[in-house]
Order: C-alpha cells, then sequence, then structure tokens
C-alpha cells in the first residue's frame, strides 16, 4: 500500500469513522455503546491492517499492535473527567515509556526501526550492520533520533491531556460525553498521524545521511540510488 494511500486510510479509519459512529449512532445505539464502538474501530482496522493486509511482523507493525491492543482494551474502562484524559492519552505514554526505556537499557528503538528498512537476509549482513551501528557517528544518530521520538510523544500525551481536560468536562454516558469525545478525537486523530509521519520521516532522513556519511559513495550517484549492500561491501563492513 503506498504511503499516501496509507495515510488517507490511517485518517479516515482513525477520525471520520468513528467521529461518525459518535455523532449518528449514539442516539440510536446508547451513549456507552456507540462510544465503544467508535474506540474499538481504530483498534480493529491496526490488527487487522497489521495480521491481515499487510502482515508485516517487525519491531515498528508490534509497537503499532500494541498500542492498539492497549486502546482496546482501556475502551472499556468507562471514565470520564481527568480520568478520561490519562485513559486517552495512555497510549502516546507508553510509546514515550519505550523509547526512553530503551535509551535507559542502551538499546535505542530506532536501531530495531533501522534493521526493518535495510532487513539483513544472512548473518553476514546482520553483522555487518551491527558493525554499522556501532560507528560513532551512526551510534550517536541512533540515540539522539530515538529520544526525538520520545520527546515528540511527551509533548503529543501533553497536548492531548490538557485538551481533553479541557473540551471532555460532560459526565460519561451522556451524547453530551460523546460529542465532546468526537470534537477532540477530530483534532488528534488527524493530527497526530500527520504529525508522527513527520516525526517519522524526519528520524529516519537524519539516520540516513549519518549512514551514508560513513560509506563510500559512487560515482555518479545519490546515496540513495545506490545498493546499500553493495556499499556496505566496498566500506569493508560486510565480509563476504
Amino acid at each position: 500500500m503506498r504511503g499516501t494511500t496509507k495515510l488517507i486510510l490511517d485518517i479516515v479509519m482513525g477520525a471520520i469513522v468513528p467521529l461518525l459512529i459518535l455523532n449518528t449512532l449514539t442516539r440510536i445505539v446508547g451513549a456507552p455503546v456507540a462510544y465503544v464502538w467508535a474506540a474499538l474501530v481504530p483498534v480493529a482496522y491496526i490488527l487487522l491492517d497489521t495480521f491481515l493486509l499487510s502482515r508485516r511482523f517487525n519491531a515498528i507493525t508490534t509497537y503499532v499492535a500494541l498500542s492498539a491492543i492497549a486502546q482496546g482494551a482501556l475502551a472499556f474502562w468507562f471514565v470520564d473527567g481527568w480520568r478520561y484524559a490519562l485513559k486517552d492519552t495512555a497510549g502516546v505514554i507508553l510509546g514515550a515509556l519505550l523509547f526512553f526505556g530503551s535509551l535507559a537499557l542502551r538499546k535505542p528503538m530506532m536501531r530495531l526501526f533501522a534493521e526493518q528498512v535495510f532487513q539483513p537476509d544472512s548473518p553476514a549482513k546482520a553483522q555487518a550492520l551491527q558493525r554499522l551501528f556501532a560507528h560513532p557517528s551512526v551510534w550517536r544518530t541512533l540515540l539522539l533520533t530515538t529520544a526525538i521520538l520520545g520527546v515528540q510523544n511527551v509533548l503529543l500525551g501533553a497536548f492531548n491531556f490538557v485538551l481533553n481536560l479541557s473540551l471532555v468536562t460532560a459526565p460519561f454516558g451522556s451524547e453530551q460525553f460523546n460529542f465532546q469525545v468526537g470534537q477532540v478525537n477530530a483534532i488528534t486523530r488527524v493530527v497526530f498521524v500527520v504529525l508522527n509521519f513527520a516525526a517519522f520521516a524526519g528520524v529516519f532522513y537524519l539516520l540516513y545521511r549519518s549512514i551514508f556519511s560513513v560509506l563510500p559513495s559512487e560515482e555518479g550517484k545519490s546515496p540513495f540510488e545506490s545498493d546499500f549492500w553493495v556499499l556496505m561491501e566496498r566500506g569493508g563492513l560486510l565480509k563476504t
């Protein structure tokens, strides 16, 4: 699935469909049922995409799937006020803990993401990739980009918590509560998708720039036009 198509589908299933459910079904099936349905639609979409459509099982999809499962379980925690604001921010909090926790363990999450991008398909390539990651400048970039994603999650979490606390003031189970949740979702489910897309694009640009700065270049070609593993071999990192 192409990047633009995926981005549009993420927005439709993560924001538009839940908003339609909250606005059109609340009076028909009741506020609590409509709320649960709206909360579970994005979860079902993410799990369907992960396990049936894309069928890509790696660090990135595992992180996304675990966040979705956590959000699905929390949908049945019926709270309002600051507890709801905290609940709606739980996924972002989990992300921040994963990124900063990986830094504390000296196993930056960006290293896992990079491994999925370059996909070493042999022990020799896997070892070469680890040698590349151990290069001082590349290692610093792995730490920096992981920290950037962690900080981004903290900032998004703070914004999400304050926004929910300010806008979702009605008691759970009321039509007004669902309407207010829909208002917040209309903002965050679009803005967060776009910001996450931009953040990952930015950190991968930084990582690619760092990686290709330590690899030899091919005359007349940009690094992105060259075969990565050929450059790794010419740079003495991949031993065949």
